[in-house]
């Protein structure tokens, strides 16, 4: 009869996100396999990297072992790396350097001479230290005998303390991430909220993009913007989109302006000529695209005398990674099109590649570059040539589509694209003409004696 895991399905995708897109096999269940630490290691031994997964009434916690489960009568500790976390609360916190030693009959994990969490299987027992608690949201109260333990093979690791370190590391970094644009304003305070806008062609994820920055400051998978992959635009209206900062917080400094897809045709998808007066801040919000009839000034709902307030700041071509390579020549001559339209009009302009499946591999180890294996890839040297525009500003990430949890990577992959985004906006106010920024606050000055 098969041994299966107390891991319901949520819990093992969670571990298995929290360790690096790997798969799992349980080698011994406590209850199952006898409770000694002889019969532990007899199924545990030369087995590769494992987790070690243990049920507490309220909460389940867990130690990672990259290598080999220590040997019965080994004198030396085995120096490998190792994290613990509570898998409740997806809360890690990193030891470099922890050493694993089998000890009276005890698997005993240290911080140089310090035991710092140990097993005692014969025991049912865990000790955990009030310290080890409070970084890992575990309630000091916590009893101390567990009802199950499991350890798993972690197959499709990498045996690099590096890549440990990455695991451990991404939370922290992403967390960090959020705050500086939680805190992020303007440049100069010359407008209330950056405009940016997304552009690109029919299903390459622009309305997806929004959904995925929501779902990042809100805290859990939202889909507010409606998303498709038909063959004409889903989108029909111009959206101006504000983020909240959770569910019920303050509006953020930054907008996503949402329109229709581009088509290769003429005659289908965005008109051409509506993008100047999206541009110039002339088109209003729920605007009802209609491809051969672009908007005029006589429009019922025309912004007459836009302020920079309303201008879009950032311009984002949306693409479809896997798709670079197959464009149709027409395509090509409908962006350059595009392309020469947003330069007219002095805004700066990004790319934003979706659908990235080896998101993973993207980030170097320290998440602050892109790796040169990516940026050398012929998608990015194909979208430099026919845009030419800087590596830098070529962005890539896995937007959620049919997920329903987080993942703090893809997490950072979407906040870092949105902070370059404002990067851009900055760099664009800041080299505003003088007489443009007086002129918008005059004009802000005569909105309010109005």
């Amino acid at each position: 009869m098969a041994v299966t895991t107390r891991l319901t399905w949520n819990g093992e995708k969670s571990l298995q996100k929290l360790l690096g897109n790997v798969s799992l096999s349980l080698l011994y269940k406590s209850s199952v396999h006898e409770c000694s630490i002889e019969d532990m290691l007899d199924k545990c031994n030369h087995q590769g990297s494992t987790v070690t997964v243990i049920y507490l009434p309220n909460c389940i916690v867990g130690a990672f072992l990259l290598g080999h489960y220590p040997q019965m009568r080994e004198n030396c500790r085995s120096k490998n790396s190792s994290f613990y976390f509570s898998l409740n609360n997806t809360k890690t916190t990193e030891f470099v350097k922890v050493e694993a030693q089998i000890v009276s009959k005890k698997l005993a994990f240290y911080s140089s001479n310090d035991i710092i969490f140990s097993l005692i299987p014969h025991k049912s027992h865990v000790f955990i230290p009030l310290s080890l608690k409070t970084a890992l949201g575990i309630s000091p109260i916590t009893s101390s005998n567990y009802l199950e333990c499991e350890v798993f093979r972690v197959e499709g690791i990498k045996d690099d303390k590096g890549y440990i370190r990455r695991i451990t590391g991404v939370t922290p970094y992403r967390n960090r991430l959020l705050e500086e644009l939680r805190a992020y304003t303007p440049y100069a305070d010359l407008v209330s909220e950056i405009n940016i806008l997304l552009l690109g062609p029919v299903g390459s994820g622009k309305s997806s993009f929004f959904n995925s920055v929501k779902s990042v400051f809100r805290g859990h998978v939202t889909r507010q913007a409606a998303v498709g992959s038909d063959v004409t635009s889903i989108t029909e209206w111009y959206r101006i989109y504000s983020i909240k900062d959770g569910i019920d917080g303050k509006s953020l400094p930054f907008m996503l302006c949402d329109t229709m897809g581009l088509d290769e045709k003429e005659g289908v998808g965005l008109c051409m000529d509506d993008i100047p007066h999206i541009l110039k801040g002339c088109v209003p919000d729920r605007y009802h695209f209609r491809p051969q009839q672009p908007i005029t000034s006589r429009h019922p709902t025309f912004i007459i005398s836009p302020s920079l307030k309303d201008r879009i700041h950032c311009v984002a071509y949306v693409l479809d990674i896997n798709c670079i390579n197959s464009l149709s020549s027409e395509m090509v001559a409908k962006f350059k099109q595009v392309q020469k339209i947003v330069l007219n009009c002095g805004v700066p302009q990004v790319v934003l590649l979706t659908k990235v499946k080896n998101y993973h591999g993207v980030l170097q180890e320290d998440f602050l570059n892109m790796n040169i294996s990516m940026t050398s890839q012929s998608q990015i040297m194909e979208i430099q040539k026919m845009l030419k525009i800087h590596i830098s500003n070529i962005l890539m990430v896995e937007n959620y589509a049919p997920e329903w949890e987080q993942d703090p990577l893809k997490d950072i992959l979407i906040l870092s694209a949105l902070r370059q985004m404002l990067r851009a906006a900055d760099d664009y106010l800041e080299d505003l003409p003088l007489g443009v920024t007086d002129e918008v606050a005059g004009m802000s000055q005569l909105d309010m004696g109005d």
